[in-house]
């Protein structure tokens, strides 16, 4: 009997584990919440942008709506032609009066430049978390200061390399307890440890960034959530 249970339970375990949703229909934004003067669906990609003819005062975000994440394994597709975007998870709607679209938290970091895709930046919420090529780990000191302790694990312009300019790229977030792991086209970029009881999230919502500011475009596809 014991034998049998062992066997049943080592077989389904690996099914559970590796659950994959498609969050992305490639048609429609069906699922997702976001100002229509800035998101759109093109040839099979979520679309996002500013323009002069349309400039968003404040950054703004496509929310997905289907629930509250906590520890995930989630693959995109993604390129930008200019400007600057990013992944938000674990995060949060903003407070105060705005239009509902304006979010905080963890943000994998994507851009147009070399420095900042892979990073994981804290909108709303602390600022620059670790930067690419770090292992980082936040914690507070007996005053209360934020203190980053961190460990170097490889050359950030080596990494950024692995980066394809206005080109289709892999971007890959593992959230698991409180360490936070991105990667670009299979390289890992930043790992995050958030030790900090005071600010860390252990949940909250995904979402998609248009930037602000100057003329940008960024793409996204293939959205699965594991």
């Amino acid at each position: 009997m014991k034998s049998t249970f062992s066997f049943f339970v080592s077989f389904l375990l690996p099914f559970t584990l590796l659950a994959e949703q498609s969050l992305f229909d490639g048609k429609t934004l069906e699922g997702w919440d976001g100002n229509p003067l800035h998101w759109s669906v093109e040839e099979g990609a979520i679309v996002g942008v500013n323009t002069v003819e349309n400039p968003t005062k404040g950054n703004t975000f496509l929310i997905w709506k289907g629930g509250s994440l906590k520890d995930f394994d989630l693959t995109l597709e993604c390129k930008i032609d200019s400007g600057n975007s990013g992944i938000q998870y674990r995060s949060f709607i903003k407070p105060g009066k705005h239009d509902g679209w304006r979010i905080g938290g963890y943000q994998a970091d994507f851009e147009s430049g070399d420095k900042y895709s892979g990073i994981c930046y804290g909108e709303a919420f602390r600022g620059i978390l670790c930067m690419r090529g770090d292992r980082t780990t936040l914690s507070r000191d007996e005053s209360g200061k934020l203190i980053k302790n961190i460990e170097k694990m490889g050359d950030t312009s080596k990494l950024g390399l692995a980066v394809k300019k206005k080109d289709w790229n892999k971007y890959r977030i593992v959230a698991e307890g409180f360490r936070f792991e991105h990667y670009i086209n299979g390289q890992k970029m930043c790992e995050l440890i958030d030790e900090d009881k005071q600010q860390r999230r252990e949940d909250g919502l995904l979402a998609f960034q248009v930037h602000q500011g100057p003329s940008m475009k960024v793409y996204f596809r293939n959205i699965v959530l594991k």
